[in-house]
């Protein structure tokens, strides 16, 4: 039996065994400079939290450091200055994928989704997402999400439109599902407690899994990543290793079966560590003052 060698690469993704550290950073570096499709933007510098004003200052400064290594970017929400971000991402030739910030609260929802169809309208988003993962934190219900999807939809025609969730709850939500353009999918092998040798294989299938829900819809990794520091979670190990090996073979199935990924995420933001534990602080491929970490 004769077996075709590129469909096992494929399925394998990139050889890493027995790759020393060095090895292994070049190969990361090679696949960081020759560019991503998207990434995650952290606006928050040191001390800052959601909530708090961010700077126009800061938001140049930090895109101008991440827009040699990426075709887009994907803000998470349209107040507090973060609506300023789609604006300098243009400026930079970048293609945005522009969040609005849905939650509990309605009067900070419509002020989140006023925000996101200005930033549209003023031409700055080529993708929009009604929330992030609101019905995994249960901060709404399925009604109320779809009636903020179809406002959107209303007021930005030939836009498209989406919601971002991790890859199975379009499975279990066809309304949700059949009111979305696009499918705006969160994908952690990470947070599922998968080890990272198994990662990649998971990966792919969460994607699978999205892509089968979607009937037909392009579906988008709206985020995936590997932390470098901090505990495990089940089998999943944070470490520079683990974290380089995973934007590897991440960046390497993007390019290779053409899978726009948003990497998630560009900057360390110690906020983060109040929902996610140690590990929150540490998923950015630079770190919080600024520096590549590896």
């Amino acid at each position: 039996m004769s077996v075709r060698s590129e469909y096992l690469l494929s399925l394998a993704g990139v050889d890493l065994n027995g790759k020393s550290k060095d090895e292994l950073r070049s190969l990361y570096y090679q696949y960081l400079n020759s560019g991503m499709h998207g990434i995650c933007f952290s606006p928050y510098v040191d001390g800052q939290e959601p909530g708090d004003q961010i700077s126009e200052e800061q938001i140049r400064r930090r895109m101008e450091i991440v827009n040699p290594h990426t075709k887009w970017i994907r803000s998470f929400s349209c107040t507090e200055g973060n609506e300023l971000i789609p604006q300098i991402a243009k400026e930079n030739g970048l293609k945005t994928l522009v969040g609005a910030w849905l939650g509990k609260y309605k009067s900070i929802n419509d002020k989140e989704i006023e925000g996101l169809i200005k930033v549209a309208k003023d031409g700055n988003a080529d993708i929009v997402a009604v929330g992030n993962e609101v019905l995994y934190r249960e901060d709404l219900s399925e009604d109320e999400l779809l009636d903020y999807i179809y406002k959107v939809k209303e007021a930005l025609p030939g836009v498209p439109v989406g919601y971002v969730d991790a890859y199975y709850e379009f499975g279990n939500r066809p309304r949700i599902t059949e009111a979305c353009d696009v499918i705006l999918a969160n994908c952690y092998p990470f947070w599922e407690g998968c080890s990272l040798e198994h990662s990649y294989f998971y990966m792919k299938d969460m994607y699978n899994r999205a892509l089968q829900a979607g009937n037909g819809k392009k579906v988008i990794i709206t985020e995936t990543g590997w932390p470098n520091v901090g505990e495990p979670f089940h089998g999943a190990e944070p470490s520079q290793e683990n974290a380089m090996k995973y934007f590897i073979q991440a960046q390497n199935w993007s390019k290779e079966e053409d899978i726009e990924i948003f990497y998630f995420s560009s900057f360390d933001e110690d906020w983060k560590t109040s929902d996610e534990g140690d590990v929150g602080a540490y998923w950015g491929i630079w770190d919080k003052n600024e520096k590549l970490k590896f």
